[in-house]
């Protein structure tokens, strides 16, 4: 199901979950010292509760996010706006969160593949492309992009809403990992509140998503490599009836 703003719709998810991304007022900002981007490939994802994510689309029916932002017992609606600017709210007809993922992981300090797919009761729009994904498994000193929809004031959840891209240098701060890549610009720049699920690329394609942003927005950002979970992401969008791309 596709709800609008001002459309009636099951009291189940209400349209306050729009006040949570603020349409009113002037343009809200999105990743800690980024320039605005065109969403090609990317959306929101919004959860029962106000949570704010993003999201990447791998099939015209199916998006790719941060495994916290698809939690058990909650609604979740996929957000973009359309043609003429108005909000629009898709339904989630089914989730395949990681068996990899570890809700617990960061304060117990083990090992997470924090990624979740949703599949959307209906297709998105045809200007949505759906990502290549990159095979590749950057190392230090390497430069990616890092995309997303969050605050770029800190505690301030009306400066989400609007996509943004940063680049930013890859750092080892425990050394090479094979699961996750470290991201760290100098100064104020990288990710927030709202950036979780949304895309870092190396210029041919998704290289991870995005999943946790260490200390004060803008400091360490750690995301998920795609390549390592290839299978799991093939075997789910089959399931669905998709299939992603991989470059």
């Amino acid at each position: 199901m596709v709800f609008r703003a001002g459309v009636p719709r099951p009291a189940a998810i209400g349209l306050a979950w729009l006040a949570t991304v603020a349409f009113a007022g002037g343009p809200a900002g999105a990743v800690v010292g980024g320039a605005e981007a065109t969403p090609e490939g990317a959306v929101m994802v919004l959860s029962s509760k106000g949570g704010v994510c993003s999201a990447v689309v791998v099939a015209p029916d199916a998006v790719l996010t941060a495994g916290h932002c698809a939690a058990a017992g909650l609604e979740h609606r996929v957000h973009f706006r359309d043609a003429s600017g108005q909000p629009v709210l898709v339904a989630v007809a089914a989730r395949a969160v990681h068996p990899g993922y570890d809700a617990g992981a960061i304060a117990g300090r083990r090992r997470s593949i924090d990624l979740a797919l949703l599949r959307t009761e209906t297709p998105l729009p045809s200007r949505f492309a759906p990502a290549t994904f990159s095979a590749a498994s950057p190392r230090a000193g390497e430069t990616l992009t890092l995309s997303g929809y969050g605050a770029d004031t800190p505690g301030d959840p009306r400066s989400t809403g609007t996509f943004r891209s940063v680049a930013l240098p890859v750092i080892e701060p425990h050394g090479p990992s094979r699961i996750l890549v470290w991201l760290k610009g100098p100064g104020r720049a990288g990710g927030c509140r709202g950036d979780s699920g949304g895309p870092v690329s190396d210029g041919s394609g998704v290289v991870a998503v995005t999943a946790w942003i260490g200390g004060a927005c803008g400091g360490l950002t750690q995301a998920v490599l795609v390549a390592p979970q290839r299978d799991w992401l093939d075997r789910t969008l089959a399931g669905w009836g998709g299939a992603a791309r991989w470059r």
